[in-house]
């Protein structure tokens, strides 16, 4: 398949890019790496009259400290984070969640900021980015402003972001020198979607702690039983507590049978290898 014909528009700085959107609003489709975007214009899924793309958009394209928050710009790739080439404030989640996604080709390309606008329920990003309690930056014609990412996504695909806003990066907190995570996924072949992932995050010298279950269909879930048992005794994660906390949490979960149970053995390996 072909893609519909479109006007190819690639502005030098975050101003024009919003500039555009403000002009053709209801038209045009952002582009990063074009990983997600790419397939859909060419099974015409989506057929816009115009494309914006940002990739050379040098704010985008990196990432800062600031305090104990790292801002990771939009337009930073799978592969640098795999790479260690930003700052890694979570010991460890960051890269390897990264080296997890897909395949190196679609890494080398595929960005973050563009994996969340897109909001695709089973995405990795996503998951992740809520258990760390991250927020987005986004820029639009009225200014800047922050929302967090499990307030920014509303349903598969289906975000907050304005049509005339960009989402220009990711902050994520940096995870003390008492914090663990772990981390589990499962998908029927390597470079697939996950059918089903969890990750959690205890931090103590924080005082926080987020269980969260990722899943195709449906925005990530946070596991708010589970992680209330693993703030309570971080050191002792598999007790029978949990067991019920976990089956409570999923009570609430749309799944048949098998989808529960396999939610059930990933949550359970996610907190298993809690480290």
């Amino acid at each position: 398949m072909k893609p519909a014909q479109f006007g190819y528009l690639r502005p030098d700085t975050l101003a024009e890019a919003i500039g555009l959107l403000k002009e053709c609003p209801q038209d045009a489709r952002v582009m990063a790496g074009g990983q997600s975007l790419g397939p859909m214009l060419n099974l015409r899924l989506v057929q816009p009259r115009h494309v914006i793309d940002i990739s050379r958009l040098g704010e985008l394209c990196d990432s800062s400290m600031s305090g104990d928050t790292l801002a990771i710009g939009a337009c930073i790739t799978h592969a640098q984070i795999e790479d260690g080439k930003i700052t890694d404030v979570t010991r460890g989640l960051l890269a390897q969640v990264a080296k997890g996604i897909a395949y190196r080709a679609v890494r080398n390309r595929g960005t973050v900021g563009g994996s969340l606008a897109h909001a695709d329920p089973a995405a990795d990003w996503l998951t992740t980015m809520i258990a760390l309690d991250a927020s987005l930056e986004l820029a639009g014609a009225n200014g800047r402003s922050r929302v967090k990412v499990a307030k920014f996504v509303t349903g598969a695909m289906e975000t907050t972001i304005e049509a005339a806003e960009l989402l220009t990066c990711v902050l994520v907190p940096r995870l003390s020198t008492s914090a663990r995570w772990g981390y589990a996924k499962y998908a029927r072949k390597p470079g697939d979607f996950a059918e089903s992932m969890a990750i959690a995050v205890v931090d103590p010298d924080r005082a926080s702690s987020r269980v969260v279950l990722g899943r195709r269909s449906e925005p990530p879930a946070l596991m708010q039983a589970s992680s209330q048992v693993l703030a309570g005794k971080p050191t002792e994660p598999l007790t029978e507590k949990l067991g019920a906390a976990i089956e409570l949490d999923l009570s609430s979960v749309r799944a048949d049978q098998a989808d529960w149970t396999m939610h059930r053995a990933i949550v359970l390996r996610a907190i298993r290898t809690l480290r």
